[in-house]
């Protein structure tokens, strides 16, 4: 028997603590205390459990038994031709069973009977009338206050080890839960250029592609990141987070602007370079509320808010729109558009500025343009009208020269054809002549004659 009252403070302070349920903390308990026991009393075949009542601490132990029939035993033929293959095959044969079992929910993989595991189904129904294959039968075993030195070390190993992994599990389903919000959190540390975050009750990384360009950390520093993803793996889960993710602009708005979180005011798209400057497209099918006033704040402060949040980070709200030239237009806010010729099955537009206002359109770098062209999917080229009537000209120009080209081809090919018919003729006439002569000379020569 146990100190009920010590047991339930060192139940509570494991919980509170650890942030364990306290149901985990007595099941990893439970396991111990079967560990030990098959340690110390059992045999290694055997499948030892225990039950703890933590209001009066009792702990009973008992021996489980598995229900099995004919249907699910290895025969003693299956038995030695199992043993007759090399590992290869056994390992082969247990991944077809696996792939069965997948594939097939009614498929049964067949056991080896073990005595110390399992009973028959007619000796179970002795035990219990309605006894079916699969069932679990208990039985009592002999109980001991005292365990052995060893059977206690065992005890404790297994305690470490399964509040480690019910803690790792806890923290998973925590963050698995928190998986694409924004959560405040603390720089526990600098590595290399990973940024380490305390969480609680685990850590986050920062990887340098996934941090604002140009922001410095401190340890100690408090800061609001957005959970990318939540891996498992053998050292417990790890918490991807990000300061330069476009869904953290969507989620800053929606914990500073209540239009937005309502779903009054709906982010239709976002592009973002972080550290430098994101674009962010809004739009609203309620009359009488003007969803760009609304994400600024009276005086800016709803967004000044955000900005500072995002280490003074450019953000340009524009208003959506079903019409692509329209939304194109405001995409490209602040510059003012002149005009715009929409090729929508190539999804490409040409958009004339004004000249002064041709720079600002681009922006430094192209920024600008660029950035209007990943919030609309349109692929956008900005000229101005100088430009546009200069190209103008230099097409007509080029068509004139085209023009001109093959008015000369069609008047040499015409020469080609009249010199070659001239040719023709005076060839033609020279051998006339010829004839005219030769019959001359015959005439001449009969007159000698």
């Amino acid at each position: 028997m146990i100190d009920t009252k010590q047991f339930l403070i060192a139940i509570n302070q494991i919980a509170d603590d650890k942030g364990i349920p306290k149901e985990k903390i007595i099941e990893t308990i439970e396991v111990a205390i079967a560990a030990a026991y098959k340690k110390d009393y059992g045999t290694k075949s055997q499948i030892i459990r225990s039950k703890l009542d933590p209001e009066t601490g009792k702990i009973e132990v008992f021996q489980v038994k598995t229900v099995v029939d004919e249907s699910v035993i290895k025969t003693e033929e299956e038995i030695k031709k199992e043993e007759e293959m090399s590992d290869e095959q056994r390992a082969r044969l247990a991944e077809e069973e696996r792939k069965k079992a997948e594939e097939d929910e009614n498929y049964v993989k067949k056991i080896r009977f073990n005595p110390d595991r399992h009973i028959m189904l007619e000796d179970a129904k002795k035990i219990k009338k309605d006894a079916k294959v699969g069932d679990e039968i208990r039985f009592e075993v002999e109980q001991h206050d005292e365990f052995g030195r060893i059977a206690a070390q065992t005890a404790k190993q297994v305690i470490v080890q399964r509040l480690r992994e019910v803690e790792r599990e806890v923290a998973l389903a925590e963050f698995k839960e928190k998986e694409g919000e924004i959560i405040s959190v603390q720089v526990q540390r600098l590595e290399g250029k990973n940024v380490i975050l305390d969480l609680g009750k685990t850590t986050g990384v920062i990887y340098p592609e996934e941090q604002i360009a140009g922001e410095h950390y401190r340890v100690g520093q408090r800061l609001r990141v957005y959970i990318v993803k939540v891996e498992a793996t053998t050292k417990g889960p790890v918490i991807l987070v990000s300061r330069s993710h476009p869904k953290m602009i969507e989620k800053l708005f929606e914990l500073e602007i209540p239009e937005v979180a309502s779903g009054v005011v709906q982010i239709k798209s976002i592009a973002r370079e972080a550290g430098s400057r994101s674009k962010v497209a809004v739009w609203t099918d309620e009359e009488g509320i003007d969803p760009i006033g609304s994400c600024v704040g009276q005086k800016g402060t709803r967004i000044d808010t955000i900005i500072a949040e995002l280490n003074n980070e450019k953000i340009d709200i524009v208003e959506w729109s079903e019409d692509p030239a329209e939304y194109i237009s405001n995409a490209l806010s602040p510059a003012k558009v002149l005009s715009i010729d929409i090729n929508e099955d190539e999804k490409e537009a040409v958009v004339v500025v004004p000249e002064d206002q041709l720079s600002l359109a681009i922006g430094k770098g192209g920024q600008n343009v660029r950035l209007a062209a990943k919030l609309t999917g349109w692929k956008i080229d900005v000229v101005s009208p100088e430009s546009e009537e200069g190209e103008q000209k230099e097409a007509q120009q080029e068509l004139q020269e085209e023009v001109h080209k093959e008015d000369q081809v069609e008047v040499q090919e015409k020469t080609a054809e009249i010199n070659e018919k001239e040719s023709i003729d005076k060839k033609g006439s020279s051998e006339e002549e010829k004839e005219d002569q030769k019959e001359e000379a015959e005439k001449e020569d009969k007159k000698e004659n």
